[in-house]
């Protein structure tokens, strides 16, 4: 009963984001078209409690405007779209209630597979909510073998279908604040799909009060961090594939600079750390570092050295 009322609160308000305003017919209407509602009307009464519901669980207002022939509408809609995480939950679980909802659906609709998510994203989480030390054991790429050792759980992150926990470390914090080096709190970012145990210590920790996990990742394009200062780099995009960028920015801070018939100029101010050059060379030849010099350098020799992966000569013998 509990999911089945939380996933009637997601429905309403994933309805009035799509539709914007309606009346209280054109809910009830909808509601009995959507394969939730079983072909019934939605009671008025029902509703209101919904609306009250909504509002006290995801913070989310949903007021009625008489002048405008009494529809209803989310009041500052922005509020909701700037929240990525209930935004993303939202519209997650409104297709998983539709996929539910109507079972010749269920092998029409494609998911990507996390595979990290599955195991120890909930313990994580948990342990987050508690403040709870961690215990994990953890090999990162290229590492001979697994390393166990504790960390205190801040944020969780999501980046090309891995789940990534950020975490401060006591023991590499510790070393720093006896060695008298400043800041003394450091801060790892661990692949959870490289950890293969996880055990909660029964002990708590405290937040510090100023990490800032957006400032932690500021300017950056993937997972990796970097000390360096973030840059001004300018893109060019070949023919059509402006229209991709413009639909699916590289980076939050991408600007267009200017447009013709061939080639669409794009700014961004960025770390460009190795996940930054991975995410330009997945363009292919549709677009250009132009600037800094030393960025399109670094692009040069990545293009080199992909051009020698696919170059046969005497000393590079086919395999067969």
């Amino acid at each position: 009963m509990a999911a089945n009322l939380f996933g009637r609160y997601v429905w309403l308000i994933d309805t009035l984001r799509r539709y914007k305003r309606l009346t209280f017919q054109e809910i009830s209407e909808l509601w009995q078209e959507s394969g939730l509602g079983y072909g019934e009307e939605l009671p008025l009464r029902t509703f209101h409690n919904h609306q009250k519901a909504i509002k006290d669980i995801f913070d989310v207002y949903i007021d009625c405007d008489r002048k405008d022939g009494y529809r209803y509408y989310i009041d500052e809609p922005e509020r909701l779209e700037g929240n990525n995480l209930q935004s993303w939950l939202i519209s997650s679980y409104a297709t998983l209630n539709q996929i539910q909802a109507d079972n010749k659906l269920e092998d029409r609709i494609i998911f990507e597979d996390i595979p990290s998510g599955q195991t120890w994203l909930t313990p994580i989480a948990e342990a987050m909510r508690r403040n709870r030390v961690l215990s994990i054991t953890h090999q990162g790429f290229g590492k001979p073998e697994a390393s166990t050792f504790e960390i205190e759980p801040y944020c969780l992150k999501v980046v090309k279908r891995r789940w990534y926990v950020v975490a401060r470390s006591p023991y590499y914090s510790n070393r720093n604040k006896e060695r008298g080096i400043k800041p003394a709190d450091v801060y790892r970012v661990y692949a959870l799909d490289r950890i293969s145990n996880i055990q909660d210590t029964g002990r708590t920790f405290k937040m510090k009060k100023g990490f800032d996990v957006n400032q932690y990742f500021e300017g950056c394009c993937g997972i990796i961090t970097s000390d360096e200062p973030i840059h001004r780099i300018l893109l060019l995009a070949y023919g059509g594939f402006a229209d991709y960028l413009r639909t699916l920015p590289l980076h939050e801070s991408q600007r267009e600079i200017e447009s013709d018939d061939e080639s669409t100029l794009f700014e961004y101010h960025l770390k460009p750390t190795y996940d930054f050059y991975q995410l330009v060379l997945a363009q292919g030849d549709q677009v250009e570092v132009l600037e800094p010099e030393s960025v399109r350098n670094e692009m040069r020799n990545f293009s080199q050295n992909m051009l020698n992966h696919y170059t046969f000569g005497e000393d590079k013998p086919c395999k067969g």
